[in-house]
Parts: C-alpha cells; structure tokens; sequence
C-alpha cells in the first residue's frame, strides 16, 4: 500500500511543506529548474526519471503553482514566485548533504556573483548578503565526478554557470 501524501494531523509548517514538496522527484526538478533546466526531455535525461512520472509530477507542479508552463508544442517550465521563495532552502540542503556526505569536497559550489562564495547558512563571504537565486553562479565543485554522468544537462553544469539562466543544451 502506498504512503499518503498529506499530514492532516499534523499542525506544522514542515508538514504543510512536505505535501507539496516531500514527494521524491519534486525538490530534484525543482533543483534543475534553478540550474538552468527548462525542456522536458532534459529533465527526463538529467533525472533517470520515466516519462509518466515526470509528466505527472511536471502536472502537480503546475496545479501547486510552483512551476509555470510556457510556450506551445514543446513547452519549457519556469519557476514561480513560490517556488523562488524555496532557493534557500535548496541551497542549506545540497550544502547539507555535501557536507554529510564529501566534508571538505562539496560537489558544487555556489558564488555570489562578483563578490564571493555562500557559506553554509546562505550568506556571501565577501559582503554577508543572502543572495537571491538570479544573483548565484553555481560551478563544480571538488567533490564533483564528472564521470558519473554525461548527460546534455550534465555536460553544460561543467562550467560556471548562472542560476536561473537557460542552459545551452542544444
């Protein structure tokens, strides 16, 4: 039997967060949306994912209004307001696991664009701001093994590149 996907009992923030974003491939499409990642079929190459599971959970993000679809035939996603909203996040939990599981050697890394790198709380070095998502360079890091993967998305992440900007997978 499958678990459900809501907490009804639960009175918490964390709980409210999980029915929209605990499900196993949605904080991973969400993560390549912010590195650039707009095309269904690159998505589908990046993740390993079926082609039902990522229409399916492309759809949900939709109606959660986390994504948006844009442009007819082959449509891209972008990211809504919303799903902006979760870029910290995002980041405190890569570094988190990079952290747990590579000390030392983060498999990337994450710049404040001109000025210096996120520590593990979000803020810049050079100048102490929290960066919005558009304001980060994300670049391999020394724990990256670019021979796990060669996949187009892939490929394109093994040069500095700004969040939010399409990547070149064509």
């Amino acid at each position: 039997m499958p678990l459900g996907t809501d907490y009804p009992r639960q009175d918490c923030g964390i709980a409210r967060s999980l029915e929209l974003v605990g499900e196993r491939w949605t904080l991973l499409i969400l993560r390549d949306c912010f590195l650039g990642v707009r095309r269904f079929s690159d998505f589908q190459a990046h993740l390993d994912v079926s082609r039902a599971v990522l229409s399916a959970r492309l759809d949900a993000l939709v109606e959660q209004r986390l994504l948006r679809r844009v442009g007819d035939g082959h449509p891209e996603y972008e990211l809504t307001a919303d799903a902006l909203d979760l870029w910290p996040v995002l980041l405190v939990l890569a570094q988190w696991g990079d952290h747990r599981t590579t000390p030392g050697l983060p498999r990337r890394t994450f710049h404040h664009v001109g000025c210096g790198t996120l520590g593990r709380d979000g803020r810049c070095d050079g100048c102490d701001a929290s960066p919005r998502a558009g304001d980060v360079e994300t670049r391999p890091g020394p724990g990256a093994d670019p021979t796990l993967r060669d996949d187009l998305v892939s490929r394109a992440l093994r040069v500095p590149h700004r969040l939010l900007v399409p990547l070149a997978t064509r």
